[in-house]
C-alpha cells in the first residue's frame, strides 16, 4: 500500500499545476508508492468553505500539509517518513 496524498485544487489554477509537477517528480524518485487524490474544491460546496482561495493545499498522510506551494524536498521527507 502507497503512502496517501490529498490535493485540493482548482481547475485552470497554475499553483496547483505546479504542485502537481512537484508530486509526479518525487513519485519518480521515491521508493515508496504515491496514491494521489484529487479534490477540485470547486465541485464541492463544503470544500470551498474550507479551503478557498487556499489551494492547491496538499496533505500527506502523515500529517504534513502544504498550502499553496509544494516544498520538493520537505514534500519528500513526508513522503519518506509516512512509508
Amino acid at each position: 500500500m502507497g503512502v496517501t496524498v490529498t490535493v485540493y485544487r482548482r481547475d485552470s489554477c497554475l499553483l496547483c499545476l505546479e504542485a502537481e509537477r512537484t508530486i509526479e517528480r518525487v513519485a519518480e524518485d521515491v521508493e515508496a508508492t504515491i496514491d494521489v487524490v484529487t479534490r477540485d474544491v470547486e465541485t464541492d460546496p463544503e470544500l470551498e468553505a474550507e479551503y478557498g482561495e487556499r489551494v492547491p493545499y496538499v496533505r500527506v498522510e502523515d500529517g504534513t500539509t502544504f498550502e499553496h506551494r509544494v516544498d520538493e524536498e520537505q514534500f519528500r521527507a513526508a513522503v519518506e517518513n509516512a512509508a
